[in-house]
C-alpha cells in the first residue's frame, strides 16, 4: 500500500512470506507539503512515546550513516497469520516524522497496532539541519511495553543509522504471539526493512569565514586548497580587508584553521 509523504518521491516494497519472496516498486507518490532538506533519559508520556535525549550514536566529528535519497522504503513479513508491513525513511526531525507516522496511519485505518523507531543527530525538535546532542524515540502504540517500539529503534541502532523513523504496522492475525514473539517480530521486521534500503554517508563538514589583509589572498586560498577546503562570499570591508567563507570536513578543520594562521603569520581575524 501506498501513502502521501512530504518527503517522499517513491516507494520500494518488499514481500517477504512462508511460501515466497518478491519485489516491486511501486509508482512515485507527491503532496502539496513542500519536501525539506537532508543533509533524554527514558521518560513516557500520555502517547505512550518514549523519548531519550543525548544518546544518538553520531557525533558532530562522525560519520554519519543514513538512508540514501527520499525513498520510503517498505518490507512485508506474515508471521503467525500477522501481517507486519516496515516502513523506513530518512528523517532530520521530530516534525517530519510524526508527519510520516500520521500518514501511515491514516492509509492503514483498520490496523490494531503502528509502533516506531526514530533516530536524529539533532537535538532540535523542528531543524533539518544537524548538531545537537541527538535524539531517539519509540513507541509500543499499544502493545506490551517494550515488545514493539523498542525492537525497533535497536534495529536502527543495530544498522548504524541516523536520521532514520521506522515503523511497523501490525494486522492481527488472532494468535498471540507473546512477549518474545513480539519482539522478534518487530525487531525483525524493522531490520528487513532497514537492510532493504541503500545507505550513504554523510560527511561532517565545518565551516569557517576569515578575514585578512588583500595580500595574504593566495596563502588563503593554497591553505584552503591543501585541506579541500571550498572557498565562497568572497567580498571587502570597510578597511578593505578580504573576507571569505571556507568549508571543509570537520576532521581537517584544526589543520586547515593551523595553516591560514601561519600562512598569514597571524595576520586573520576568524569571524
Amino acid at each position: 500500500p501506498t501513502f502521501q509523504s512530504p518527503f517522499t518521491t517513491r516507494v520500494l516494497s518488499i514481500s517477504f512470506c512462508k511460501a515466497n519472496c518478491r519485489r516491486r516498486s511501486l509508482p512515485s507518490i507527491h503532496n502539496n507539503i513542500p519536501s525539506k532538506s537532508r543533509l533524554q533519559h527514558y521518560s513516557s508520556n500520555n502517547s505512550g512515546t518514549k523519548s531519550t535525549t543525548g544518546l544518538s550514536s553520531s557525533s558532530s566529528s562522525e560519520q554519519l550513516k543514513t538512508l540514501q535519497g527520499n525513498d520510503i522504503y517498505a518490507a512485508e513479513e506474515v508471521i503467525k497469520k500477522s501481517r507486519f508491513i516496515g516502513f523506513a525513511s530518512h528523517c532530520t526531525n521530530w516534525d517530519d516524522a510524526q508527519i510520516l507516522l500520521q500518514n501511515i496511519r491514516n492509509d492503514h485505518p483498520k490496523a490494531r497496532h503502528v509502533c516506531f523507531g526514530f533516530v536524529s543527530s539533532s537535538g532540535a525538535t523542528g531543524s533539518s539541519e544537524g548538531g545537537g546532542s541527538g535524539t531517539e524515540r519509540c513507541s509500543d502504540d499499544g502493545e506490551p511495553t517494550g515488545t514493539a517500539g523498542v525492537p525497533i529503534l535497536g534495529a536502527i541502532k543495530g544498522e548504524g543509522l541516523s536520521d532514520v523513523v521506522c515503523a511497523v504496522v501490525r494486522y492481527s492475525g488472532g494468535i498471540k504471539l507473546g512477549a518474545g514473539g513480539l519482539i522478534r517480530a518487530y525487531g525483525g521486521t524493522g531490520r528487513l526493512v532497514l537492510r532493504s534500503a541503500p545507505v550513504e554517508v554523510h560527511v561532517p563538514k565545518r565551516t569557517m569565514r576569515i578575514a585578512t589583509r588583500t595580500a595574504n589572498s593566495g596563502a588563503v586560498y593554497a591553505a584552503s586548497a591543501k585541506f579541500g577546503g571550498v572557498t565562497s562570499g568572497e567580498s571587502y570591508n570597510d578597511r578593505g580587508e578580504l573576507e571569505v567563507a571556507i568549508v571543509c570536513d570537520e576532521e581537517n578543520g584544526d589543520r586547515l584553521k593551523e595553516a591560514l594562521v601561519d600562512g598569514t603569520r597571524g595576520g586573520i581575524m576568524f569571524l
